[in-house]
């Protein structure tokens, strides 16, 4: 009886964790205590995250986004920089063929 009480009261469990995200890392000094002022402290969701933090966690968070953004912008501008010495070179080596096909005679010009 026990057994059969036991299994079924597993099979109905529902899963809790299906999907689970990666909580924000955080800085140097943060215990994730909540603030001496009493709340519920930092949050890991993107939610309703400024209802709950004081002045210095919304500081923190805008720089860390700060430096973020700054990082994806310099690789940004570095990817178009390598991007348009590619088409340089490409531009380059479509007029040499040219060149080539014309001094061949391969073009009737």
């Amino acid at each position: 009886m026990l057994r059969t009480t036991f299994s079924k009261t597993a099979a109905f469990r529902p899963l809790r964790a299906t999907f689970t995200t990666t909580a924000r890392a955080m800085s140097e000094g943060d215990t994730g205590a909540p603030p001496k002022t009493g709340g519920p402290g930092p949050l890991t969701d993107w939610g309703d995250w400024f209802l709950y933090s004081d002045a210095f966690q919304r500081r923190e968070r805008a720089s860390e986004d700060w430096a973020i953004r700054q990082r994806e912008k310099e690789r940004l501008l570095e990817l178009k920089k390598k991007l348009a010495e590619q088409q340089q070179h490409l531009q380059r080596l479509s007029d040499h063929i040219e060149e080539i096909t014309r001094d061949q005679g391969g073009e009737k010009n």
